[in-house]
């Protein structure tokens, strides 16, 4: 039986800007990057990034509890916030947290943001993106 799932990201992006130096400041290692002008994979036809990112995510895990991917990327950078933010302004970067989920058999997870997750977020003015996918699923409501 699949179970819902859950990913979180967070995503450092604006107009070209250099990627290995922002791994470097922030001494993490990103999950994820792409430069503007790359070509998007997997499309029908070509299309290509319109800007450049630098992000630090999870895989998609069996979850019924948001707060816990998030957890796990924020104790990442947690302590990155004046860096983060120098980051922003030398490149007129923006930041967001994106989440996505996707929902099984009506297994609808909890999205809670806790007082640390807030704090850290609105440190470094970053914006969250909730994508929900549910997968259809039968409801015995006859029975």
């Amino acid at each position: 039986m699949n179970k819902t799932q859950v990913k979180v990201y967070f995503s450092l992006y604006g107009e070209d800007f250099p990627i290995d130096e922002v791994t470097e400041r922030l001494k993490v290692i990103p999950t994820g990057t792409y430069k503007k002008g790359d070509l998007i994979p997997n499309r029908s036809t070509n299309r290509y990034r319109k800007e450049s990112s630098w992000d630090l995510g999870t895989d998609y895990q069996d979850s019924l509890d948001v707060n816990k991917q998030l957890q796990e990327i924020v104790d990442k950078l947690q302590n990155k916030s004046l860096t983060i933010n120098e980051i922003k302004d030398a490149y007129s970067l923006e930041c967001k947290f994106f989440i996505v989920i996707i929902i099984e058999n009506g297994n609808t997870p909890t999205l809670y943001l806790n007082k640390e997750i807030v704090k850290f977020a609105s440190s470094i003015e970053a914006e969250f993106d909730v994508d929900l996918y549910a997968n259809p699923y039968e409801s015995n409501l006859n029975d």
